[in-house]
């Protein structure tokens, strides 16, 4: 199961079942001597459709693992292998940094006076304790700003909007927690238990990014002539200008590989995806779908991102530029991740939204937990927060449209909570299927930009769209013959 408790406060979810879901069955058709490309599939387990179609099966049982009967028939010999995510990369159990004993989330506490506002490294010399409650911390850093410029104003608006969230998360995340250490899911004493290292195999998704940059270079493609959808068949071979070119489906109940420049993807059913960078979003817009549901993981650019050099960024104009009105049909729930930077978190809601007619609603929080059930990081920590923010909204147009389209689906509510235990790879956001499954309805279609995996029922668009679903991003569980 995917959300694994639901209370009033939000959801505690398992992003690795959801994962897993599909339970990935490969069948290989070995051809006869002087043969062809090897015949392959992967079979899907009975949920993947329901999952894909926003089903209450989500938040239920996985359904049935696929036996003997479920293995596609092809000539010649079969191989039966079945593939799930790395377990691995789950394996959160232990704060990335620890937080003092009276403020850990399952010690009970409904709240926990801020003692001071404590930066972080190099600046835990400039600070001093205050009072108690986080608004004298407020108060203090402002005082602190004049006499020693310790605080910009960045770090003063951040500590402001922490204050008036804080008790909310707290709160919300603690009665979640309660409940997955009630049921077992969550375990006080797994943080002593494991010692494996998540090894990232160097050369998982590298390129993706180089090969959108360099399809700019291709000779132009004549749209009047050329497909708008390529459907994935039983070759496993993609060029790169067809994957470039126009949006790649996988309509079949099963899931499929391909290989793109030696590498193989594992593409799940029913998913469609372009493979492209910002300058080359012509072909989603050529698909000719309209999407009830879009979810937007922006690039956003930061002082960090500037300096590493990880990935690409995009400046606020950029993101504007997105077409999400063309993309976005009547009464389109927009969802987009913001960091904790309120810089940002103004944007979408003074410019962006309004740009693009989307009219805000709510801001949810996805909440980063252990497996124990602590914050991956202090709650109070000054650098970095455990916790995500998500603006939702709903793309404002006719009156009575909007009113018939909104029949039968309850209301986004102001606050709510999104506690996971969070995969150890970068930027590998937890599936929004589940928790928006009552906002909407049912069979709709469902969009994700700058998505770096795909998931089945949804189209999803990136310079990175196939990096989680890189083979060696799974594990064989079982290969029988």
């Amino acid at each position: 199961m995917s959300v694994v408790h639901r209370l009033t406060a939000g959801w505690l979810v398992d992003h690795l079942s959801f994962i897993n879901q599909c339970g990935y069955e490969i069948c290989d058709s070995f051809a006869y001597p002087g043969g062809v490309t090897l015949n392959t599939s992967v079979s899907s387990i009975e949920d993947c459709h329901a999952t894909s179609t926003f089903a209450a099966t989500s938040s239920s049982s996985d359904g049935p693992l696929p036996g003997s009967g479920d293995v596609v028939e092809t000539e010649g010999k079969t191989a039966k292998k079945r593939y799930v995510f790395r377990e691995e990369f789950f394996d959160i159990s232990k704060p990335h940094i620890a937080a003092a004993p009276e403020q850990q989330l399952w010690q009970g506490c409904p709240e926990v006076s801020l003692v001071g506002v404590k930066a972080n490294s190099n600046r835990e010399e400039h600070c001093e304790e205050t009072k108690s409650g986080i608004g004298e911390s407020v108060a203090s850093a402002r005082k602190k700003r004049k006499r020693k410029c310790v605080f910009n104003q960045g770090e003063l608006d951040a500590l402001e909007y922490h204050s008036k969230v804080r008790k909310l998360i707290r709160e919300g995340s603690l009665h979640l927690v309660h409940e997955g250490l009630k049921s077992g899911f969550l375990h006080r004493t797994t943080a002593e238990l494991s010692c494996r290292k998540n090894v990232v195999p160097g050369h998982v998704g590298c390129g993706l990014a180089e090969l959108c940059e360099m399809a700019k270079q291709f000779p132009a493609v004549n749209e009047s002539d050329h497909q708008a959808v390529h459907v994935l068949d039983d070759e496993t071979s993609i060029l790169e200008q067809d994957l470039l070119s126009c949006v790649t489906e996988n309509s079949s109940n099963c899931a499929k590989i391909v290989v793109l420049m030696g590498q193989k993807y594992l593409v799940p059913p029913k998913s469609s995806f372009l493979l492209s960078d910002i300058s080359c979003l012509q072909p989603l817009l050529n698909y000719k779908k309209k999407y009830h549901v879009i979810v937007i993981d922006p690039p956003w650019e930061n002082k960090s991102v500037k300096r590493s050099n990880r990935y690409s960024h995009l400046s606020s104009w950029q993101i504007k530029q997105i077409p999400v009105p063309a993309l976005a049909a009547p009464n389109c729930l927009v969802v987009t991740w913001v960091t904790n930077r309120q810089k940002h978190l103004r944007f979408v809601k003074d410019e962006l939204y309004p740009h693009w007619s989307v009219k805000t609603l709510a801001e949810w929080h996805w909440v980063k937990i252990t497996r124990a059930g602590e914050f991956v990081l202090p709650l109070d920590s000054l650098h970095k927060k455990p916790y995500e923010v998500l603006v939702l909204g709903r793309v404002q147009g006719d009156v009575k449209e909007a009113l018939r389209k909104s029949e039968d689906v309850l209301p986004i509510p102001e606050h709510k909570l999104i506690v996971s235990i969070p995969c150890s790879l970068h930027s590998h956001k937890p599936p929004l299927t589940a928790v928006l499954a009552e906002f909407i309805k049912p069979d709709v279609e469902c969009l994700e930009l700058f998505a770096r995996n795909l998931q089945p029922g949804w189209t999803s668009w990136g310079n990175e769209v196939l990096k989680f679903q890189h083979m060696d991003y799974f594990t064989l569980l079982q290969n029988e013959n």
